[in-house]
C-alpha cells in the first residue's frame, strides 16, 4: 500500500519511498492512479528522471500531447515540454523564462483540454520560482450561493492569446491559427470522478458568453479572488528531483518570478483525456 502525507487539508498528497523510474508494476500504477483521483496532485521527492522515463510513466495516464510551441519541445522527445530561463549561444532552450507567470489551466485553450500534467525539476534557483496550486473543486464546494446561480450552466471564452500578451512571448500568426478562443463550461464536471469544480483561470479567461464585459468582469473577478484564497492553495518550494502529477480538470497553477542570475529548467509532460472523454461538460 503506497505511503503518503498530505500537502493541504483539501487537496495534494505526497506519495513516500517511490520510484517513478523503476518497472511499476500495474497493481501499484494503479493505486497512484487511484490516489491522483483522491487528491488531485501528487508529489514525489527524489526522483532520477530520464526523458524517457517522464515519457513512461505519464504515457500510461493516456496519450501525450505535443504542446504547439514547438520551438519549447525536447529535440529527441516532443512529448516533453521544456520550461527554462537558460540561453545556449544566445538561444532560449525553454519557455516562459523568470517572470512571475499568472493563475491558468494547461491547454484550458483548446477544444480537448489536457486533463494532467506532469512536472519534473532539474535545475532550480536559489529562491524564488515557486509554484501554487488551487483546488478548484475545494472552492467550487465553498462557493456562495449567489455566485452558484449566476454561472450555473453558463460557458466562458478561453484565450491562449490573452495568456501569450500578459505572461510569456505574443502569439505570432501561426500560433494563433492553430489556437483560436474557445468556450468551455465554468463549471467542469471531472471526467474520472463526476466532481463539479470552477473552471475559469486569470491569466486565459477573458469573457463569459452571454453578458456583457463590464458584467462579465465583475463575475469572474470574484470567482478568481474566491478560489485564490489560502484555504484552497498550495505552495510547492522546488527540491530537484521533485515531480509534481497534477489534475488539469480541477487544479490551477501560478510561478513565482525569481532572479534571471538562477538556471531553472524544468521538463514536462501532457496527458490527455480519452477520446470520449474529451469534450468538458
Amino acid at each position: 500500500m503506497l505511503q503518503c502525507r498530505p500537502l493541504n487539508h483539501t487537496f495534494g498528497a505526497e506519495i513516500l519511498d517511490i520510484q517513478l523510474s523503476a518497472d511499476m508494476d500495474d497493481a501499484t500504477f494503479n493505486e497512484v492512479r487511484q490516489s491522483w483521483a483522491d487528491h488531485e496532485l501528487l508529489l514525489f521527492r527524489g526522483q532520477d528522471l530520464s526523458e524517457d522515463d517522464l515519457i513512461a510513466f505519464s504515457g500510461r495516464f493516456g496519450k501525450l500531447e505535443n504542446h504547439v510551441r514547438q520551438e519549447w519541445l525536447s529535440h529527441d522527445h516532443p512529448e516533453v515540454l521544456v520550461l527554462s530561463n537558460i540561453k545556449v549561444d544566445g538561444k532560449s532552450i525553454g519557455g516562459l523564462a523568470n517572470s512571475e507567470i499568472n493563475w491558468h489551466y494547461d491547454q484550458i485553450y483548446l477544444p480537448r483540454p489536457a486533463v494532467g500534467s506532469l512536472l519534473f525539476s532539474v535545475a532550480i534557483p536559489l529562491e524564488g520560482g515557486a509554484t501554487y496550486f488551487a483546488d478548484m473543486c475545494g472552492a467550487y464546494d465553498a462557493l456562495p450561493s449567489h455566485l452558484k446561480s449566476k454561472i450555473e450552466g453558463r460557458q466562458a471564452v478561453q484565450s491562449y492569446d490573452n495568456f501569450n500578451t500578459g505572461h510569456s512571448i505574443k502569439t505570432k500568426d501561426a500560433i494563433k491559427k492553430k489556437t483560436p478562443d474557445v468556450t468551455h463550461p465554468i463549471v467542469r464536471v471531472h471526467p474520472i470522478t463526476g466532481r463539479p469544480a470552477l473552471y475559469v483561470c486569470p491569466g486565459m479567461t477573458t469573457l463569459i458568453v452571454g453578458l456583457d464585459e463590464d458584467e462579465s468582469r465583475v463575475i469572474l473577478d470574484e470567482l478568481f479572488t474566491f478560489s485564490t484564497q489560502p484555504e484552497f492553495i498550495y505552495r510547492h518550494d522546488w527540491q530537484i528531483g521533485d515531480a509534481i502529477l497534477w489534475d488539469n480538470a480541477c487544479t490551477m497553477h501560478r510561478r513565482d518570478g525569481f532572479d534571471d542570475k538562477y538556471d531553472r529548467l524544468m521538463k514536462r509532460t501532457t496527458i490527455l483525456p480519452h477520446e470520449h472523454l474529451a469534450v468538458p461538460v
